[in-house]
């Protein structure tokens, strides 16, 4: 049942898929997750002092969870056993916890490697608990969903959470370019090149997962060679069985679409704006950006005509960067529905235009007197703070107090519009600017 072995000869190689035969040995040939394997960086650390202690590795599929534990293991000189929390039972880990007593005995070390350690219920993760604590066992636990809610607080008390990134386009390029040129694993000796396009649709839909992007590379490199000539983006688009659409992300049509995109919300057309976000999408736009753009739609376009949207675009934002793709394409689309539906306001957003126009203007304007903190005597005596109206003890709690510096007094920037929740805004405004005449 060891996950690792380094013994399989060269015929067992060539029938592996590429992202199997790809899978870095070292740490040297790893590439990304750069905020864990730095130099200096914790797993650096810990390969280079080959002494493991139990983790749960948590990342999206084809960040190098996997790859990450065997080399550990193997730094540590010790016997990794793979676990699968889908295919696996109470029998099979009864099995591996005897054989890691008995290598416990004679001195040597046990991994035990649990994939997808999220399907595993509070029961079946207690019987790793005690066996974790002896020392038994050495766990590397692996998984796509958010640990703190899926693995028991014992267990995750006794485990170092390490958060892995999906690759990026770079490390994915690198991965690309190291499979096209090993000769004894990758497909170097095919001498196949990717054409700009071929390559930089491979890299964006591959969406930061390793293992995709060479299952594709593997299959369209066999297509490639068969028509003898190298992969080009026909190739790709079948290994993928996706089509590219004219959407470069570096270049005039990602700001067209996305221009597209913020004016259809803005114009109050959720059919318009949901199809230029799946254009987006489907082309293999990165979601959170998708996400972070109704975020500042949410303020600069709705604004307070209807707060709660703000807290949608948020919300859509933390499932899709919890779930990922393709199922965060769903909180995406109700954000973007309810956004273009909102009513609309850019009162706040045209209020700080006009303030920082002011600040830019008029520089750093001291602070009124009445306005400024007195923490101590000399500051008493010379009057900060004095003739200050506590708006607490007046009726409603109004005050007619000026609140801007002397050369500003009067101005006034936000002019809430008469839409959805600003219009009691606007009521309430008018209502109290009444009763500081009262009060004055």
């Amino acid at each position: 049942m060891d996950l690792f072995d380094s013994s399989s000869s060269r015929a067992r190689r060539v029938t592996q898929p590429l992202a199997d035969r790809m899978r870095p040995r070292t740490l040297d040939e790893f590439i990304g997750q750069e905020h864990l394997l730095g130099a200096g960086k914790m797993l650096r650390e810990i390969v280079n002092a080959g002494e493991l202690k139990s983790l749960i590795l948590w990342g999206p599929p084809g960040s190098g969870k996997t790859t990450l534990a065997q080399i550990l293991a193997n730094a540590a000189g010790a016997s990794c056993v793979h676990f699968s929390a889908v295919t696996s039972g109470v029998k099979d880990l009864k099995k591996i916890i005897q054989e890691a007593e008995d290598l416990h005995r004679m001195g040597k070390a046990t991994v035990l490697f649990v994939d997808e350690i999220h399907h595993f219920n509070k029961s079946q993760q207690d019987n790793f608990l005690p066996h974790v604590e002896r020392g038994t066992l050495t766990l590397i636990g692996a998984t796509t969903e958010n640990p703190s809610f899926e693995v028991i607080s014992p267990l995750l008390s006794r485990c170092q959470v390490l958060v892995l990134n999906p690759l990026s386009t770079a490390d994915i390029e690198r991965i690309i370019d190291a499979a096209l040129k090993d000769s004894e694993r990758g497909l170097g000796p095919w001498k196949l090149t990717l054409t700009p396009e071929a390559r930089e649709f491979l890299i964006q839909q591959s969406q930061g997962d390793a293992r995709v992007a060479l299952n594709a590379l593997e299959t369209a490199a066999t297509l490639a060679r068969k028509n003898r000539k190298d992969i080009d983006l026909s190739e790709v688009q079948e290994a993928l069985q996706k089509k590219t659409l004219r959407y470069d992300k570096a270049g005039e049509e990602h700001y067209n679409v996305i221009s597209a995109f913020i004016k259809s919300l803005r114009g109050s057309d959720p059919d318009a704006a949901l199809y230029w976000m799946m254009r987006m999408i489907e082309a293999g736009e990165d979601p959170l950006f998708i996400a972070r753009r109704m975020i500042i739609f949410a303020s600069e376009d709705i604004g307070n005509a209807d707060p709660q949207a703000l807290q949608v675009a948020v919300a859509a934002k933390d499932a899709v960067h919890f779930v990922g793709l393709p199922e965060g394409q769903i909180p995406l689309a109700q954000a973007v529905t309810y956004l273009a539906t909102a009513p609309k306001s850019n009162a706040s957003y045209k209020a700080m235009l006009a303030a920082a126009s002011d600040v830019q203007a008029q520089g750093a304007l001291p602070v009124p007197l009445h306005l400024r903190n007195a923490p101590t005597p000399l500051m008493e005596k010379l009057g900060y703070g004095k003739n200050y109206k506590y708006a607490h003890n007046f009726p409603d709690h109004i005050v007619e107090q000026e609140h801007m510096p002397k050369e500003l007094e009067g101005r006034k920037y936000y002019s809430p519009a008469e839409s959805g929740h600003e219009n009691q805004i606007k009521q309430r405004l008018q209502n109290w600017e009444e009763q500081k005449k009262k009060n004055h």
